[in-house]
């Protein structure tokens, strides 16, 4: 018998330890909540015999190795029930000392209001924002069977873990949980288990207010397994879980009936309970109902003994799985490489030879397209890239040539996520986050706007996620205002710790690539064109490498010393081309800059980016079919910017390039008005 196995026998009946144990998780939320005078308590409370049992029972983690491969993953996706983790974390051995729960909520604490991934041991995702933490966990349990799938052999398997969540009301209530369930009971996803706590209650009241579907139905539409069990009642939660570990062709949610603020006598079931401290008089009042010491974070010695026990059986779990990968990397040594460096996120040597090169003599070509040969070109050397579009693939060129799509077939790496952008951009997270994978996801630029959280959500988290954004701008055409994306680079490029990268023609796209994957340490946008555009002849301007510093000189004025320096990104780049060409048969020397990524140049040191943008040179002009609200840092209170501050058109897209002034003719008018304008002061 397994490790594993031993951990899951049924349980006929609750001792006095069990309830000594929930309780402890309860009046640690409470204490927390209390001490730090914001928070919610009685979510936590509620869960507590859920989540022991789940925890002590069930979950397969070492707390001394919180980040070891083969551990179950858990995620809280109703993350404002943060004080329930932190007290297990504590409570099972985690490095988080009691001091650290008795700074709930403080600068400087490891128990932040909502678990952060990367600052907190044992958080496997950042959660809070209701529903994301659903979509995350689908994406864990896409990555266990993706790389069981690559790894495991007869006799050798490697990966071999479980996806458990904790998901709230609220966070069923959020349309990208809706999105993200649909998609793992389509795929079928047998070792993702979720509790539904069923409490009735939100914010404002009883969940009656705004929410009566039958959500057990829902999930079972959904092709999930769904159980109902009593909250409190700890055998049918084990029998629940034991049913749902046997259940391996479908996800499964177990429906939880719990009480909010569970102990507390006056606070028990009421919409008080949720975001606001007990207060010292009801507290008092709960630990008489429990029968607990009146004492601030009292921790029974006989409760922590038994919450350490996880401990050793943890330590014990990861010997018998390195022992066996071992044995593994004897009878599979190149697979055992092969995975000692996708875990360690770094790339194989080599993995870009094949990228093309393109030429300034090819007919023009939109980014989009060079993307795509650059993706089947990098494919067979990453085998844990896997991908695909918010169906769109086709338009986003973002299919894998000759690779199965994802649960088809195994190893299967082009993923589907069908027309569900924010469940999508959830998944992803939970894809980077387990380890061993490069997970990118594709769709328009405009519908960026339907995935923002779980954008913002992998900068948080710093995760390696990559977005391919293609009919970059009013450049699609006729599709029209709804489809032509304005304000959603400036919007993209506000998220802290994101790199936006908008290549000019297929060599910048190479290298925007390149960039993408070597960047281990937050999520890269690419931003591609739909419109075919120019390959510059690289004999004449700068080379494309120049993307990895992220703004580089193209082409200079013969003295190095500018009368005006033209700036661009993306389709953009050509347009200033052939505007610093007019400005020469006038007499005006310009340097066309292209900013591929204010991101990656805003990392470069003052040294080079002055060598690009001297501050000296006030005259600049910037140049994108976009709101100029990002380039405003660049172009300084002298500068001027030729983009777009209203919506788009329905038009071919030379019409709208026309109509809406980005031309050779009306932009280089607009750089000898600047100039004059200086040498006339």
């Amino acid at each position: 018998m397994t490790t594993t196995e031993t951990t899951t026998t049924a349980q006929t009946a609750q001792t006095p330890l069990d309830t000594l144990s929930i309780n402890t998780i309860r009046m640690l939320s409470v204490d927390g909540v209390q001490k730090a005078n914001s928070g919610h308590p009685g979510t936590p409370m509620g869960l507590a015999p859920v989540a022991y049992t789940l925890w002590t029972r069930f979950l397969k983690h070492n707390p001394t190795d919180p980040t070891w491969p083969d551990r179950d993953r858990f995620v809280l996706s109703c993350g404002h029930a943060s004080m329930l983790i932190y007290s297990l974390l504590y409570l099972t051995g985690y490095d988080l000392p009691l001091e650290q729960l008795q700074q709930f909520r403080q600068w400087g604490s490891k128990t932040p209001g909502h678990p952060e991934h990367g600052l907190t041991p044992g958080v496997e995702t950042t959660t809070g924002p209701l529903g994301q933490g659903v979509g995350n966990a689908v994406g864990f349990a896409i990555a266990e069977r993706f790389m069981g799938e690559i790894f495991n052999r007869p006799g050798h398997e490697v990966v071999d873990h479980y996806t458990y969540g904790i998901c709230s009301d609220g966070d069923l209530m959020e349309g990208v949980s809706h999105e993200a369930a649909s998609l793992a009971g389509h795929l079928g996803l047998g070792k993702l288990i979720f509790f539904y706590d069923d409490n009735h209650i939100t914010i404002e009241g009883n969940t009656e207010l705004a929410f009566s579907e039958e959500v057990g139905h829902r999930f079972e539409a959904y092709g999930w397994h769904v159980q109902r069990v009593d909250g409190n009642n700890l055998s049918q939660i084990a029998d629940a879980l034991n049913n749902a570990r046997a259940e391996t062709l479908r996800p499964s949610l177990i429906i939880a009936r719990t009480h909010i603020a569970e102990g507390s006598p006056n606070k028990h079931d009421t919409a008080g309970a949720h975001g606001t401290p007990l207060g010292v008089d009801e507290i008092k009042l709960t630990r008489q109902n429990l029968g607990w010491p009146d004492q601030d974070f009292y921790v029974p010695a006989e409760a922590l003994a038994h919450f350490r026990e996880v401990v050793p059986r943890g330590q014990a779990a990861q010997q018998d799985w390195q022992q066996r990968f071992e044995a593994y990397a004897a009878a599979h040594p190149d697979l055992a490489a092969l995975w000692k460096q996708v875990m360690s996120g770094d790339l194989p040597e080599g993995w870009d030879a094949e990228i093309p090169v393109f030429k300034p003599t090819d007919p023009p070509v939109a980014t989009r397209v060079t993307s795509g040969k650059v993706i089947n070109a990098i494919a067979a050397k990453l085998p844990t890239l896997i991908g695909g579009a918010a169906d769109l693939a086709p338009s986003t060129d973002t299919l894998m040539k000759g690779i199965a799509d994802y649960g088809t077939q195994p190893a299967g790496r082009n993923m589907h996520f069908g027309i569900r952008e924010h469940g999508m951009g959830a998944v992803l997270n939970g894809m980077a986050l387990h380890g061993g994978l490069i997970p990118y996801g594709a769709t328009f630029l405009i519908f960026s706007d339907y995935m923002r959280p779980p954008i913002r959500l992998a900068s948080i988290m710093e995760q390696r996620v990559i977005y391919v954004y293609t009919h970059d701008s009013i450049g699609l055409g006729e599709d029209g205002p709804t489809h032509q994306p304005v304000e959603q680079l400036s919007a993209l490029r506000a998220i802290p710790g994101i790199t936006v990268i908008r290549p000019c023609d297929g060599n910048e796209t190479a290298e925007a690539w390149r960039a993408a994957l070597t960047h281990k340490h937050g999520p890269t946008v690419l931003v591609l064109t739909r419109q075919g555009l120019p390959t510059l002849d690289r004999s004449v301007y700068a080379p494309a490498s120049g993307v990895q510093k992220g703004a580089y000189i193209l082409a200079d004025a013969p003295d190095g010393k500018p009368d005006v320096i033209l700036m661009a990104s993306g389709s953009e780049v050509a347009l200033i081309t052939g505007v610093a060409k007019k400005l020469a048969e006038q007499g005006v020397q310009a340097r066309v800059v292209s900013v591929a990524s204010m991101e990656i140049f805003n990392r470069q040191p003052k040294e080079y980016r002055d060598s690009v943008l001297p501050p000296k040179v006030t005259r600049r002009l910037a140049v994108e079919a976009g709101s100029p609200m990002s380039w405003y840092r660049y172009i300084g209170l002298e500068g001027d910017m030729v983009g777009i501050e209203r919506f788009g058109a329905s038009a071919p897209y030379q019409t709208l390039m026309e109509k809406y002034g980005l031309t050779v003719e009306n932009v280089t008018a607009r750089a000898l008005a600047l100039v004059g304008h200086h040498k006339h002061v």
